[in-house]
């Protein structure tokens, strides 16, 4: 399987981690978290990372590379994750990406465009604007420089309408021509794509279970650890934290918190979902709600063969 790259994908809680292990036994693979939140240390419980004895007995890579404290972009985990792949082709392996953050999959695929900076007194500039003259008046001007990307954009998401002329500005080039400029990985490799995918209401009953497990393998703990230190932006999005918090500032009780993170990991889970079924390249494997691994594992493989 030289040259290819294998990416395993779908909502969470749906037993990524578990078939990539069985994969892994049926073919020379190392495995490359594709998860924004299992690369931070001390985040192990709410990110549900693979257990320790899993983790030893497979190559693993991008995961637990960095602190809590520390920022972690889209483009640094592409150069990271493009490093580790290359390390492993190299050692006659294949890699096997796994997760379910989809814009980690779609940029090393697909590839980053090569985008100026972010301009903090441009932004706050534009900010200004949108408070004084209406998002309306930005997103107009957005229609005038860049139509394709206005045409992507909805006219009240002031975020992107904003990183939209800040790039124009900065580059004088519309965003949406610069995103034209980009090569991935699919390029350069033989690209194999499969998702998981189970109906509605198992998956959140699989939720559920993991939520409670998590609470069970102590979440509050690792949570009230990791909020008496800075959090980055990035990490302090993390599904459960937040909600945990909430409970220990005396909010809400227990039942409450635990309610919450059950609620909001399904919206991310449907979230999750909608992003990958855009991805047309993506072989589906419907699982049942009591699949068995080993054989999901192995009908994977027959595919690959």
């Amino acid at each position: 399987m030289a040259n290819r790259l294998i990416f395993l994908v779908g909502p969470t809680a749906i037993g990524k981690t578990g078939i990539s292990f069985e994969l892994a036994k049926l073919i020379e693979c190392e495995i490359i978290s594709c998860d924004s939140m299992q690369v931070y240390k001390g985040m192990n419980v709410g990110t549900s990372k693979p257990a320790k004895r899993l983790l030893n007995s497979i190559p693993h890579h991008l995961i637990d590379i960095i602190e809590p404290s520390e920022e972690f972009s889209v483009a640094q985990f592409r150069a990271l994750a493009v490093k580790a792949i290359e390390e492993i082709i190299s050692r006659r392996k294949t890699p096997l990406l796994v997760g379910g953050s989809g814009l980690y999959v779609k940029v090393l695929i697909d590839g980053i465009f090569e985008a100026p900076a972010t301009d903090r007194e441009l932004r706050q500039r534009l900010e200004q604007e949108a408070g004084e003259f209406g998002i309306g008046a930005l997103y107009r001007r957005l229609q005038e420089t860049d139509s394709e990307s206005a045409g992507k954009i909805h006219a009240n998401d002031l975020r992107r309408i904003i990183r939209a002329l800040e790039v124009y500005e900065k580059a004088t080039v519309p965003i949406s021509q610069l995103r034209k400029n980009t090569s991935g990985l699919g390029d350069t490799y033989e690209v194999k794509i499969f998702g998981l995918n189970m109906e509605r209401e198992a998956l959140y009953r699989k939720i559920d279970e993991r939520v409670e497990l998590m609470f069970a393998e102590g979440l509050v703990n690792e949570a009230r650890d990791l909020l008496e230190g800075k959090l980055s932006l990035t990490a302090s999005q993390a599904l459960g934290y937040k909600e945990v918090l909430g409970y220990l500032n005396g909010d809400y009780g227990l039942e409450e918190a635990k309610r919450l993170v059950k609620r909001n990991t399904r919206h991310f889970a449907k979230r999750q979902l909608t992003w990958f079924r855009r991805d047309k390249r993506i072989e589906w494997i419907m699982l049942d709600e009591n699949f068995d691994t080993e054989e999901i594992a192995r009908k994977l493989w027959k595919k690959l063969s």
